[in-house]
Formats: C-alpha cells, structure tokens, sequence
C-alpha cells in the first residue's frame, strides 16, 4: 500500500512540476507528505527541507535540465526513513535517482517536440479536444516514468541506485549524449526568449545582466546565493523603470482580451 500510495505522488508531483506549477513537487512540500506516509513525519520535513536548500539555486534554463528535484527528494525520504539514514546521507544516496529523472525530462522534451506541430494543426481546426488529449498524453508519460523509478527505488533499495551510477559509468557515451542534448536545448531556450522578448531598447540590459552575472560567477563563496543577488539586480531595475515611466508619462492603458492577451 504504501508504494501505491509512493507512485500516487510521485505521478502527480512530476505532473505539478512542468503543468500544475503549484509547487506541490518542491522537497519541502512533498518530503513531509512522504514522511507522513512512511510513519515518519519529522524526518520528511528535515530531509525535504535539506534538499530544498540544496537544490534552490537549480534552475532549467531554455530546457536544460538540473538534477530532478522530484525524484530526488522524495528518495531522499525514503531512505533516511526506511534505512536510517541522516538528511545529507540520504541526499548523497539518491544523487543518482535524481539524475535518472534529470535523462527522463530531457528525453521527454526530445521526443516530443514533435508534437507541438501536432498541436499547431488541431489548434488550426479548433480542435480542443485534440488538443488536451495530447497535454494528458505527455503528462501522464512523465508522471508514470517517475512514479516508475520511485517504486523500484522503494522496493529494491540502494541496490538500485547503485544500478543507475553503474550504468551511466559504464555507457559514458550515453551520459555524454544527454548533456550535450541539455547543452543544445539551452541555447534554444534563450534564442526563443531573446526572439519574444528583447527589443532596441531592452539590448542594454541584457548586456549588462551578462556582465554581472560573469563578474558574481567569479566571487568565490557565493554559491547558490548568486541567483538571489542577480534577481535583486533585476528588480531594482524593474521598479526604477516603472517608477520614471509612471512620473513621466509614458505608460498607456493595455486593452486585455478575454484570453489574457
């Protein structure tokens, strides 16, 4: 029952992660709910927390993915509870759980990028129908991989964890392979962003959001806390934009049609 229960979870915290974006898939939410189930609520709070401040700074940039938090703090849990591990023992252990989710991910967004022609053509026809059936069909490939790798992770333990490391030592060229799909993938998020988004008036700051985040990459001991910096940079320039186009003016009223747009 309880590794039901484990895949239940697992499926719809995959799916929340990419779909739902309610951040029920986040360690410090799901970790407490697996605790809870395991018998040991406590423990999934510390280790969904620990994991949590281990992964904040991860992003997926353009596609690229980081190591799959879901996988990874839910195994995390798991094994601190069922093997008696510490929060930093059993976020060591599970690395390479969250680096399966991480070639799940990416195979995913591979192998179905194809379809968004497949949903140009239904939205074309105004075909909704045809349209959802194809979200349902790629969230649910997601959830199910994930809810895979939790239960035989469950089941077999850190023997299957180990299987993993082993496999990816062995078929280096596969490893290999994901990361430079990862790496492609990157570069064709930021030219889609760049190509929405950046206008004559806007070049100036991302060439300067460039310098200063090569100049705070180089500042040793900032670690995760780099993003936050650049973040707060970013804001500052927001608010400080908005305010001198209020005084001055400039800003007109934007009609919004029923869709948002």
């Amino acid at each position: 029952m309880q590794l039901v229960i484990l895949a239940i979870i697992t499926f719809i915290a995959a799916i929340d992660q990419f779909s739902f974006l309610e951040s029920l898939y986040q360690p410090i939410v799901v970790g407490p709910i697996v605790g809870a189930v395991l018998g040991n609520f406590e423990t999934g709070i510390v280790v969904g927390g620990t994991i949590q401040l281990m992964s904040i700074g991860a992003m997926p940039i353009g596609g690229a993915q980081p190591p799959n938090v879901v996988i990874w703090g839910i195994m995390a849990t798991v094994f601190a509870v069922k093997s008696n591990l510490t929060p930093e023992a059993a976020a060591a252990a599970t690395i390479p759980f969250a680096l399966l989710g991480q070639v799940f991910v990416t195979l995913i967004f591979t192998f179905t990028s194809p379809v968004m022609n497949a949903a140009d053509k239904l939205a074309a026809k105004a075909d909704t129908r045809g349209i959802e059936r194809l979200n349902y069909f790629t969230m649910a490939t997601l959830g199910t991989l994930f809810a895979v790798v939790v239960v035989l992770g469950a089941h077999f333990g850190e023997a299957f964890g180990k299987d993993i490391k082993n496999f990816f030592d062995t078929y280096q060229w596969i490893k290999v392979a994901f990361e430079t799909w990862g790496g492609m993938l990157r570069f064709v998020g930021f030219a889609v962003l760049l190509r929405i988004m950046v206008s004559k008036e806007l070049w100036v700051f991302y060439f300067a959001g460039f310098a200063a985040a090569t100049i705070i990459d180089k500042i040793g001991g900032l670690g995760s806390s780099a993003l936050l910096l650049l973040t707060f940079i970013g804001l500052a320039i927001a608010v400080f934009d908005f305010q001198v186009a209020t005084r001055s003016g400039s800003t007109k009223a934007v009609e919004v049609d029923e869709d948002g747009i």
